[in-house]
């Protein structure tokens, strides 16, 4: 039980929260870079806000051609 008390003072849980913070951020960027095929995936992702904007050009000049 002697070792629960040592979360109790402040000063030893600040480098505790740091570490779990950063294995946490670490986990997460090999997440997101870690595989090459997810890494392509996300970089399709990045234009999808802009899908609307090109299907809505591509509209507009197939009704002008007609």
């Amino acid at each position: 039980m002697e070792w629960l008390m040592w979360f109790t003072k402040f000063e030893n849980t600040k480098p505790l929260a740091m570490l779990i913070f950063l294995t946490v951020f670490l986990l997460i960027l090999y997440y997101v870079y870690g595989s090459r095929r997810r890494g392509q995936q996300l970089e399709t992702f990045k234009n999808i806000p802009f899908l609307d904007d090109i299907q809505g050009e591509i509209q507009d000049e197939k009704g002008k051609q007609s």
